[in-house]
């Protein structure tokens, strides 16, 4: 379980800042809250990090939170981050752990290496990460989508056909199953995205996005079916398609990737740990 960090401030300070886990390492989701021990504040509060504003989302009373991905390209070390209420700024500073992670080869026949993606395919994904939509549609721990046992874990450095891909990091968690079998949705939220390999989602096949809110989304891929529409509103544990090998894949698996403010983060610890 991780333990929060309570920031010693000035006793003139209107809030007090809390980060979890108080030591993250690559891949890792930090939350930041803020905790406004007078008035509610009077514009919306903010985290800047290396130039970048993450927005600060109302939890109860007069706290708020942002989230800040960290992802296995990064460089482990020190993060000063500003933390904002509108009125005041603290500074602070996080440190990030450097995190091992494992290669794997990946052979693919000609037919789908040669397949590069549709401008469409990706310009629909990039809109669908990019969502940051103010309501907080997940609560507590997210769920397991898929019953198969897990094939490949996040994080992971790949080689294709022999040449290793050097910006890339497996973004997500693969789940091996049978063809059709359930894939419910992780956490509640709003399907942003139903993607079809017969509409030119060559790469992913079939897709569904799933925005839990608050720039949290879901990304199941591969599927055989879809069971939902863009516009649904889904609970945690809803079935919203069935396992397949479309797009490009080896086998019938679930890819589940979980992104935060467009970054793939490891799914792992919002499962067992939650984020509130």
């Amino acid at each position: 379980m991780t333990v929060g960090l309570t920031m010693a401030i000035p006793a003139s300070a209107s809030f007090q800042v809390q980060v979890k886990p108080s030591s993250p390492q690559l891949g890792d989701t930090v939350s930041v809250t803020l905790n406004a021990t007078g008035n509610t504040p009077s514009s919306n509060p903010s985290v800047v990090l290396n130039g970048k504003t993450y927005p600060m989302f109302p939890l109860s009373g007069n706290r708020y939170r942002a989230l800040i991905p960290t992802i296995p390209l990064d460089q482990p070390g020190t993060r000063q981050l500003q933390v904002s209420d509108g009125t005041q700024q603290q500074s602070l500073t996080v440190q990030v752990r450097d995190r091992s992670f494992p290669t794997q080869s990946i052979w693919l026949s000609d037919d789908k290496n040669s397949i590069q993606g549709t401008d469409f395919e990706f310009d629909r994904v990039d809109a669908f990460k990019a969502l940051v939509t103010p309501e907080k549609y997940w609560n507590g721990p997210f769920m397991r989508p898929s019953n198969g046992y897990v094939s490949t874990i996040y994080g992971v450095r790949r080689y294709y056909n022999g040449e290793f891909a050097e910006n890339y990091y497996h973004r997500g968690v693969d789940y091996a199953a049978g063809t059709g079998s359930p894939v419910i949705a992780p956490a509640a939220g709003r399907i942003a995205l139903v993607g079809l390999e017969s509409q030119g989602f060559e790469l992913h096949g079939n897709t569904v996005g799933i925005d839990h809110g608050q720039g949290v989304s879901s990304i199941l891929i591969h599927l055989s079916r879809v069971d939902v529409k863009e516009g649904d509103m889904v609970k945690a544990g809803q079935v919203i398609g069935g396992v397949g090998s479309t797009g490009i894949s080896t086998g019938p698996h679930l890819h589940w990737g979980l992104y935060v403010h467009a970054q793939a983060v490891d799914p792992v610890p919002w499962r067992y740990e939650g984020v509130e």
